[in-house]
């Protein structure tokens, strides 16, 4: 038996695990290695939606917090850590980088796998933390990891702004200018 069609938010999550998420990672990157980036993102992409219902959810019993709406300002980092950090993905902080991003760092992020890429690897989570943050604050944003643990760096860095300011910042990088720097102080 499945469940009506009329079933609630809470009703249709879903959890991934460490290993599937892998999996889909390296089966993509085996079988289909040019398109593997593209599906990567729009699945997690997809998946944001998902996580933020979960959150909105998950806020005021852990919170005292309705809406996500409400939240101060100060609070989101640290709120935000515990919300990924207990459904699996990781501790993050949360803060500006120069003029108009914000950086999501984590040193022990679920979808990277230290050591084993020459550039970063969590695709899906780039994807996923676009529709998220999105959701989150009401536009439209991209995001872009610029440091990952599955190179080797310490921790995994997202980038999150206006797609106008990522783009700009990819094409600065391209020719050799540092995300930081690209961003300004």
């Amino acid at each position: 038996m499945t469940a009506p069609a009329h079933a609630t938010a809470a009703a249709d999550g879903l959890t991934i695990g460490r290993g599937a998420l892998r999996q889909l990672h390296h089966s993509l990157l085996r079988d289909a290695a040019d398109q593997a980036v593209a599906i990567l993102q729009e699945v997690g992409f997809a998946a944001g939606e998902g996580v933020y219902q979960s959150f909105c959810a998950w806020l005021p019993a852990q919170t005292g917090v309705s809406r996500p709406d409400d939240l101060d300002a100060g609070q989101m980092s640290e709120v935000l850590s515990a919300f990924f950090q207990a459904h699996g993905w990781g501790t993050v902080t949360v803060g500006p980088l120069g003029r108009a991003a914000l950086a999501v760092d984590t040193e022990d992020w679920v979808e990277a796998e230290p050591g084993s890429a020459e550039t970063p690897t969590c695709f899906f989570s780039a994807g996923m933390l676009s529709d998220f943050l999105g959701r989150l604050s009401g536009e439209p944003v991209a995001v872009m990891e610029v440091e990952c643990r599955s190179r080797s760096d310490a921790r995994c860095r997202f980038l999150s702004a206006a797609p106008d300011t990522l783009n700009a910042v990819y094409e600065q990088m391209t020719q050799g200018t540092g995300y930081e720097e690209a961003l300004g102080p």
